[in-house]
């Protein structure tokens, strides 16, 4: 037993945490799922886009409020973070056991919270990469491996199930948080100071900024519309930056709290299987297809085999094709159909439309790992990748077809072809772990499963940025074509500014896309539907890729695999 077992943390490590005889396993998976419940919870991000967009203009955009692509790429550090954490972890895991690092991620998890809810407070970006992005990012890698190798250890009988269960929670942690995120914010948000109705006040655009005269001189404001400030239980007019307050930071701190508490619970359950441990009556039997071994590969040797690279191409580019789409979901729902289909699409329907992810998420972990135990690993891969490529190059048609044609029933298909979507991504999660452990065995699949995790980090990088630069491109290019169909002098009136300021105004956020189509000629299609019609082709091309890694698939060579009865006798010196 090494020093630091034996010291004042000793209770934390893998060896003071081996499970007696007769221990029933079904008490692990709890555990497993209470933490991924809490770490699941940033498939929810996109419920803090509009709080943290609008932070100082609270009711809409101020000219200093971040954008929805500064605030997207948080999102997008906390996934790299996680892979990064991972992959460094995975040893660790090994040597020190579940306990250890379950705890270090609820201390990173709930404090990047903490610290990200500073960050809102005071207004300074910086802080919620530090915290949430960096901290918590960390958190959620230590939080993800911790149980993935103790559940295929105490279930070699059925691994694709236990690693359902074990990263099921982490899909379902938005369907928690989804709904209790909302429900803080409302409780912690204010309604900033009301001037008066649009025609009352006079204002001024200055700088492509908004200000108004009061008594206490001349304050920038922002224009709200009836729908923006109904939420906050005020009427449309004009409203002063920086008075009110859209509950964000009380929010944050509030579960970084909770996180904490449930999280190190959580990890006082786990229990790790003794040495040679086996199911009652279960023995291994030889796999016809050749893809599930029975020898071990080294961490480090895994590296070298093309299965590993091929495995990586596979999950990058299956978590690219769907992360950027979950960063912005709310978004994308409301941005696609909330102008055709208004008393559908409420702020209330995108929010269950993120409820609905999550869902289809956890259950697509469960059912997809599961579903692998029967139809093997390989083909259900065949199945994401086939499929999903046929869903994605339907979400553009969905999507035009609304513009001109507002009907139910594209409603209806581009809901389902999402969910399918998102049931395979989450799918693809759950059944890589056993995947490792059929083609590497199940000695070093934790380690080996933590350095793949690298592939989710690339993936939080690329997917977002593929569908914020994307869509970007294409609100430019939009607002440039409506700004030419428009009548100058009708823009001069609505913006208090000429169009040869066009560009001021866009980045100030006081020409958008939708104020555009208010002064537009009779008969001009909505481009905001199909401002990701680009994305998902781009998204389908990536999964026609990753079929032919996983198509390629063949055992590991004999050479890469080593007794490890054999390495465990070699003196130590």
């Amino acid at each position: 037993m090494s020093n630091a077992a034996s010291g004042a943390l000793g209770f934390l490590y893998k060896s003071h945490i081996v499970a007696e005889p007769g221990f029933n396993r079904w008490r692990v998976p709890p555990a497993s799922i209470a933490i991924h419940l809490c770490i699941g919870s940033v498939y929810a991000w996109s419920v803090f886009n509009p709080p943290l967009t609008r932070q100082l203009g609270v009711v809409a955009p101020a000219a200093d409020d971040w954008s929805l692509s500064s605030v997207v790429w948080i999102f997008s550090v906390a996934i790299v973070f996680l892979g990064l954490s991972a992959a460094f972890a995975g040893k660790w895991l090994e040597d020190v056991g579940p306990r250890m690092v379950g705890v270090v991620a609820a201390c990173c998890w709930g404090g990047g919270f903490m610290i990200g809810s500073l960050g809102i407070a005071t207004h300074q970006l910086w802080l919620i990469y530090l915290g949430y992005g960096v901290i918590g990012g960390c958190g959620l890698g230590l939080g993800y491996v911790s149980p993935v190798s103790t559940l295929i250890r105490w279930f070699p009988d059925r691994r694709g199930m236990a690693t359902g269960m074990a990263i099921m929670g982490f899909g379902g942690g938005a369907m928690i948080a989804a709904p209790v995120k909302g429900w803080l914010l409302n409780l912690y948000q204010k309604a900033p100071e009301y001037l008066g109705a649009h025609d009352a006040v006079a204002t001024v655009v200055e700088g492509g900024r908004v200000f108004a005269e009061t008594a206490a001189g001349k304050v920038e404001v922002v224009l709200a519309t009836a729908a923006q400030a109904a939420p906050f239980g005020g009427d449309a007019g004009v409203y002063v930056v920086g008075t009110g307050n859209t509950g964000a930071a009380q929010t944050f701190l509030t579960l970084g709290i909770v996180y904490f508490v449930v999280m190190i619970l959580a990890s006082f359950l786990y229990r790790v299987p003794a040495v040679g441990w086996k199911p009652a009556g279960w023995e291994p039997k030889p796999v016809a297809s050749g893809l599930v071994t029975q020898q071990n590969v080294h961490i480090d040797q895994a590296l070298k085999t093309p299965q590993f690279w091929q495995l990586w191409i596979m999950l990058c580019f299956n978590v690219t094709a769907g992360i950027g789409v979950i960063g912005v979901a709310k978004t994308m729902m409301s941005e696609i159909f909330g102008t055709g289909l208004p008393l559908v699409v409420t702020a209330s329907f995108a929010s269950t439309y993120v409820l609905m992810i999550s869902v289809f998420n956890m259950v697509g972990r469960f059912f997809w790992a599961s579903t692998s135990d029967y139809i093997g690993r390989k083909a259900t891969y065949m199945c994401f990748f086939v499929l999903g490529t046929a869903l994605y190059l339907s979400i553009p048609y969905f999507a035009s077809a609304v513009a001109t044609n507002p009907a139910l029933i594209y409603l209806i298909g581009f809901y389902a072809a999402t969910m399918i979507i998102f049931s395979m991504y989450g799918g693809g999660f759950a059944t890589i772990p056993a995947y490792l452990a059929d083609m590497f065995g199940t000695m070093h699949v934790g380690g080996i499963h933590g350095r793949l995790l690298t592939a989710w980090a690339t993936a939080g990088v690329l997917g977002p940025l593929a569908i914020t630069s994307l869509r970007q491109l294409s609100v430019n290019n939009a607002i440039s074509d409506l700004a030419a169909r428009v009548d100058p002098a009708a823009f001069a009136e609505k913006f208090g500014a000429p169009l040869a300021q066009l560009q001021q105004l866009v980045a100030a956020k006081t020409v958008t896309i939708a104020k555009l189509m208010e002064i537009a000629p009779e008969g001009t299609i909505d481009p905001t539907p199909s401002l990701y019609n680009t994305t998902m082709y781009c998204m389908a091309a990536l999964l026609v890729v990753a079929f032919f890694a996983n198509l390629m698939m063949s055992p590991v060579k004999e050479h890469h695999h080593h007794d490890e009865a054999e390495l465990r006798a070699v003196p130590v010196e």
